[in-house]
């Protein structure tokens, strides 16, 4: 009998790529580019476009897939000395350079087809919001604070959202606001996250603020950050005029700030992940959702 080997499965290969760019960490800044998009809606008093939300959630997902992707690949030989990286799909061979320059490039192309479909603006503007993205792998090169060119590309998705809905920069400040309140947030947590790497970063030459000041400056540098992302979120919200369940949003929003910069210190980063994704994760969430009931109630 003779037994046929059967080829190995496609959707082992999808998975694989999924988990090279981590596409579970769009839930960052997507719920404010959601939030951004809705309330220009409701400034201009024309009901939820949801054909529009889907635009901008294809650009949104498309464009953080591109930039993970390019970071993988243009870091994979910098991954390959951290153990704490070695283990990635780039590095270990899971997924081939071939593959995520193609799952890079068609993310691209399906951005700049959505900016298109939701209009010209965002059409013309797409390219100069993909730039921070291809700076950012480069930016441990060269600077100690890679963490705010990051914060720059995620800063970009509020003010994308809005300019999606209204096709005009008249009007856009509440948006620029909350883009930068987002941008500061990740960045702020990001400083955290690099914490972790900071004898490696060291050893080969990586540029990160814990790297060059120490963990402890480090922490303290990104406690600032959270500060004046908080002040950032209040400002949104006086802005547009949001009720009390934003309040509310924002109370548990402080609490979830101080909680990530109680449990991780300089003498224990044991729960960095910890902080990173669930108590980050919650942030953004939360914001949306009590933002969303005051919008849909109030």
């Amino acid at each position: 009998m003779t037994t046929v080997a059967s080829a190995p499965e496609q959707p082992g290969k999808v998975k694989a790529f999924l988990r090279l760019v981590a596409i579970e960490h769009s839930v960052f800044a997507l719920p404010f580019a959601y939030l951004s998009a809705l309330v220009a809606m409701d400034r201009l008093g024309t009901g939820v476009h949801w054909v529009d939300l889907l635009l901008v959630t294809v650009a949104m997902v498309s464009g953080r897939t591109f930039a993970m992707a390019a970071n993988r690949i243009l870091d994979r030989r910098i991954d390959a000395l951290n153990p704490r990286t070695k283990n990635r799909e780039l590095v270990t061979g899971a997924v081939s350079v071939r593959t995520a320059w193609t799952g890079a490039a068609v993310s691209l192309v399906v951005l700049f087809v959505a900016a298109g479909l939701l209009n010209w603006l965002c059409l013309v503007l797409s390219p100069l919001a993909v730039i921070p993205l291809i700076v950012y792998p480069y930016a441990k090169r060269f600077t100690n604070f890679p963490h705010y060119v990051l914060a720059l590309a995620q800063a970009v998705a509020p003010v994308g959202a809005w300019l999606a809905i209204t096709g005009t920069f008249d009007g856009s400040g509440p948006a620029w606001v909350l883009g930068v309140a987002v941008g500061l947030w990740i960045g702020g947590f990001d400083i955290i996250y690099a914490c972790q790497d900071v004898d490696v970063d060291r050893q080969i030459g990586v540029h990160s603020t814990p790297a060059r000041f120490g963990v402890r400056t480090a922490l303290r540098i990104s406690t600032v950050t959270h500060v004046v992302t908080f002040v950032l979120f209040v400002w949104f919200g006086q802005l547009v005029g949001l009720g009390w369940l934003w309040w509310v949003g924002l109370a548990l929003t402080a609490v979830a700030f101080a909680y990530q910069h109680i449990v991780v210190t300089e003498n224990d980063l044991s729960k960095v992940n910890r902080a990173f994704f669930t108590a980050n994760g919650f942030v953004g969430i939360a914001l949306f959702l009590f933002a969303l009931l005051d919008l849909i109630l109030l």
